[in-house]
Protein backbone atom coordinates (compact mmCIF):
# COMPACT_ATOMS: atom_id res chain seq x y z
CA UNK A 1 0.00 0.00 0.00
CA UNK A 2 1.52 3.36 -0.97
CA UNK A 3 2.52 5.70 1.85
CA UNK A 4 0.17 8.47 0.78
CA UNK A 5 -2.89 6.26 1.45
CA UNK A 6 -2.06 5.53 5.09
CA UNK A 7 -3.91 7.44 7.74
CA UNK A 8 -1.89 9.34 10.32
CA UNK A 9 -2.20 7.62 13.65
CA UNK A 10 -4.33 9.23 16.33
CA UNK A 11 -2.57 11.24 19.06
CA UNK A 12 -3.09 8.47 21.64
CA UNK A 13 -2.17 5.71 19.22
CA UNK A 14 -4.20 3.33 17.10
CA UNK A 15 -7.61 2.06 18.13
CA UNK A 16 -5.99 -1.22 19.14
CA UNK A 17 -3.35 0.52 21.29
CA UNK A 18 -6.07 2.52 23.03
CA UNK A 19 -8.24 -0.55 23.63
CA UNK A 20 -5.38 -2.66 25.01
CA UNK A 21 -4.12 0.27 27.09
CA UNK A 22 -7.54 0.67 28.67
CA UNK A 23 -7.74 -3.06 29.41
CA UNK A 24 -4.29 -2.98 31.05
CA UNK A 25 -5.31 0.15 33.00
CA UNK A 26 -8.35 -1.63 34.41
CA UNK A 27 -6.26 -4.67 35.37
CA UNK A 28 -3.56 -2.61 37.14
CA UNK A 29 -6.17 -0.44 38.90
CA UNK A 30 -7.98 -3.56 40.11
CA UNK A 31 -4.76 -5.15 41.42
CA UNK A 32 -3.85 -1.96 43.29
CA UNK A 33 -7.39 -1.46 44.64
CA UNK A 34 -7.46 -5.02 46.01
CA UNK A 35 -4.14 -4.49 47.78
CA UNK A 36 -2.42 -7.11 45.63
CA UNK A 37 1.00 -5.47 45.99
CA UNK A 38 2.48 -6.02 49.43
CA UNK A 39 4.96 -3.19 49.83
CA UNK A 40 5.12 -0.81 52.79
CA UNK A 41 5.57 2.20 50.47
CA UNK A 42 2.32 1.37 48.64
CA UNK A 43 0.15 0.25 51.55
CA UNK A 44 -1.85 3.13 52.94
CA UNK A 45 -1.95 4.92 49.57
CA UNK A 46 -4.89 5.10 47.23
CA UNK A 47 -3.35 5.09 43.76
CA UNK A 48 -5.13 6.40 40.68
CA UNK A 49 -4.25 5.00 37.25
CA UNK A 50 -5.55 7.64 34.83
CA UNK A 51 -3.85 6.35 31.68
CA UNK A 52 -1.83 3.53 30.15
CA UNK A 53 -0.06 4.13 26.85
CA UNK A 54 0.89 1.13 24.77
CA UNK A 55 3.74 1.02 22.25
CA UNK A 56 2.66 0.30 18.65
CA UNK A 57 3.79 -3.35 18.96
CA UNK A 58 1.91 -3.68 22.32
CA UNK A 59 5.08 -4.93 24.05
CA UNK A 60 5.57 -1.91 26.33
CA UNK A 61 2.96 -0.35 28.60
CA UNK A 62 3.72 3.02 30.16
CA UNK A 63 1.47 3.27 33.20
CA UNK A 64 0.75 6.74 34.56
CA UNK A 65 -0.08 6.76 38.26
CA UNK A 66 -0.83 9.32 40.94
CA UNK A 67 -1.28 8.65 44.65
CA UNK A 68 -4.26 10.42 46.18
CA UNK A 69 -3.27 13.98 46.99
CA UNK A 70 0.10 13.52 45.26
CA UNK A 71 1.59 12.36 48.57
CA UNK A 72 4.92 10.46 48.28
CA UNK A 73 4.54 10.17 44.49
CA UNK A 74 8.22 9.39 43.86
CA UNK A 75 8.29 6.80 46.63
CA UNK A 76 5.14 5.11 45.30
CA UNK A 77 6.49 4.97 41.73
CA UNK A 78 9.77 3.49 43.01
CA UNK A 79 7.79 0.84 44.92
CA UNK A 80 5.74 0.01 41.83
CA UNK A 81 8.96 -0.31 39.80
CA UNK A 82 10.32 -2.72 42.44
CA UNK A 83 7.16 -4.82 42.11
CA UNK A 84 6.77 -4.62 38.35
CA UNK A 85 7.62 -8.30 37.79
CA UNK A 86 4.69 -9.30 40.01
CA UNK A 87 2.41 -6.71 38.38
CA UNK A 88 3.39 -7.85 34.89
CA UNK A 89 2.53 -11.46 35.78
CA UNK A 90 -0.81 -10.49 37.31
CA UNK A 91 -1.63 -8.31 34.31
CA UNK A 92 -0.78 -11.18 31.93
CA UNK A 93 -3.25 -13.42 33.78
CA UNK A 94 -6.03 -10.84 33.56
CA UNK A 95 -5.44 -9.50 30.04
CA UNK A 96 -5.57 -11.90 27.12
CA UNK A 97 -2.59 -10.92 24.95
CA UNK A 98 -0.10 -12.95 22.97
CA UNK A 99 2.77 -11.38 24.96
CA UNK A 100 2.68 -9.84 28.40
CA UNK A 101 3.85 -6.26 27.89
CA UNK A 102 6.85 -4.91 29.76
CA UNK A 103 5.63 -2.23 32.10
CA UNK A 104 7.08 1.02 33.34
CA UNK A 105 5.59 3.53 35.71
CA UNK A 106 5.50 7.31 35.43
CA UNK A 107 3.96 10.01 37.59
CA UNK A 108 0.93 11.54 35.89
CA UNK A 109 1.71 15.24 35.69
CA UNK A 110 -1.61 16.31 34.18
CA UNK A 111 -3.03 17.18 37.60
CA UNK A 112 -0.10 19.55 38.27
CA UNK A 113 -0.46 21.08 34.81
CA UNK A 114 -4.21 21.61 35.29
CA UNK A 115 -3.57 23.28 38.65
CA UNK A 116 -0.91 25.54 37.10
CA UNK A 117 -3.32 26.63 34.35
CA UNK A 118 -6.08 27.21 36.91
CA UNK A 119 -3.76 29.48 38.93
CA UNK A 120 -2.83 31.40 35.78
CA UNK A 121 -6.48 31.94 34.93
CA UNK A 122 -7.10 33.41 38.38
CA UNK A 123 -4.30 36.01 38.14
CA UNK A 124 -5.46 39.66 38.06
CA UNK A 125 -3.90 40.23 34.63
CA UNK A 126 -5.86 37.40 33.02
CA UNK A 127 -9.05 38.36 34.88
CA UNK A 128 -8.69 41.92 33.54
CA UNK A 129 -8.28 40.61 30.00
CA UNK A 130 -11.30 38.33 30.36
CA UNK A 131 -13.59 41.03 31.77
CA UNK A 132 -15.94 42.69 29.26
CA UNK A 133 -14.70 46.07 28.04
CA UNK A 134 -17.23 48.69 29.24
CA UNK A 135 -16.23 51.18 26.49
CA UNK A 136 -17.11 48.78 23.68
CA UNK A 137 -20.67 48.40 24.95
CA UNK A 138 -21.35 52.08 25.69
CA UNK A 139 -23.90 53.84 23.42
CA UNK A 140 -21.41 56.67 22.72
CA UNK A 141 -18.77 54.42 21.21
CA UNK A 142 -18.47 54.46 17.41
CA UNK A 143 -18.63 50.63 17.29
CA UNK A 144 -22.08 50.45 18.85
CA UNK A 145 -24.97 49.50 16.62
CA UNK A 146 -27.90 51.88 16.27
Amino acid sequence: MPGHHRKASAPGGSQRQLRVGETVRHAIAEILAQGGVHDPDIEGHIITVPEVRMSPDLKLATIYVMPLGGRDADKVVAALERNKKFLRGETARRVNLKFAPDIRFRIDERFDEAERIEKLLRTPTVQRDLAPDPQKNSPDSPDSEE
